[in-house]
């Protein structure tokens, strides 16, 4: 498969799956960092991408990069980071905990309204290297990660995949090749998760992008540093020049029946008109 054949160029695609956008004016944000360049993944025999695990696909210019948000969808914080985005009229990819997905549909759904792109990131975040998940409990959560995300949202997310802590067993890179899922690592770690001060992030991802000139940026929706950083981390990614690409697919991911039954019995009951938890459940008296 050549690089031509797994990435393209920007065409009409769903904005469940990723919507292309394009370099445009941010008319309450003359200063937005924008998209400037869209590309469209085939996913077909599950390529991988992020030159920290996967060398074969370079498809980034000097100066681009990718925002990629792991472990969410989260309350407060992943709103927080879709806010960032929308006020840079920018776009990123999110790998989403097919639970999380399931307990927070209305913050998955704002993330496809905002024309992002959505991915899947097992469905407990499991640790796909430890051996009792080696073949089928390690399938079960990829899939069961893709069902859930599709419940949540109402329809299939992009075929887009990325291991939990970047542990990537052969026998799962295998499977997700047989499936059709395009494996994402990264260029640069954010290490988010370790730096709780937003400065903090802000640094370890531009002093890392100094040296390498570009690269799939891994952060987490999830942590609220991250959320706190994203205002001024987009201004200083603008500030210095650098360029987001927006990753689509071009296909949606195919999920498998019998795990979107199992899902539906796990979670049954009234989905459809699903209202955040905050507004249900009110603490009234205590803490």
């Amino acid at each position: 498969m050549s690089i031509r054949s797994v990435v393209l160029g920007a065409v009409a695609a769903s904005a469940l799956f990723g919507i292309p956008a394009v370099a445009a004016s941010c008319p309450d944000n003359p200063d937005a960092l924008g998209v400037s360049r869209t590309v469209e993944i085939d996913t077909s025999g599950g390529p991988g991408f992020g030159l920290a695990q996967y060398k074969l696909y370079d498809f980034l210019q000097p100066g681009e990069v990718v925002l990629t948000f792991d472990d969410g969808p989260w309350p407060k914080n992943t709103p927080a980071v879709l806010k960032a985005l929308k006020d840079h009229c920018t776009k990123a990819t999110f790998f989403t905990i097919g639970k999380y997905a399931v307990w927070h549909p209305h913050i998955l759904k704002q993330i496809a309204g905002d024309g992002h792109t959505i991915g899947t990131h097992t469905f407990s975040h499991a640790n796909l290297s430890k051996r009792k998940m080696k073949n089928t409990a390690g399938r079960a959560e990829i899939e069961k990660g893709v069902s859930a995300v599709k419940f949540a949202l109402g329809a299939p997310p992009a075929p887009f995949f990325r291991f939990p802590f970047l542990q990537d067993p052969k026998e799962m890179v295998s499977y997700l090749g047989s499936r059709n899922l395009a494996i994402f690592s990264m260029d640069l770690d954010s290490f988010d998760f370790k730096h709780r001060n937003p400065d903090r992030v802000i640094k370890s991802v531009m002093s890392k992008l100094k040296r390498k000139g570009k690269g799939i940026i891994l952060m987490h929706d999830f942590q609220k540093s991250t959320a706190k950083a994203m205002p001024k981390l987009l201004k200083v990614l603008k500030a210095k020049g650098y360029k987001v690409v927006h990753l689509t697919a071009k296909s949606p991911a195919v999920s498998i029946a019998a795990y979107d039954d199992a899902i539906k019995k796990e979670f049954a009951g009234p989905m459809a008109n699903a209202k955040p938890l905050s507004s249900v459940v009110k603490t009234v008296t205590g803490r």
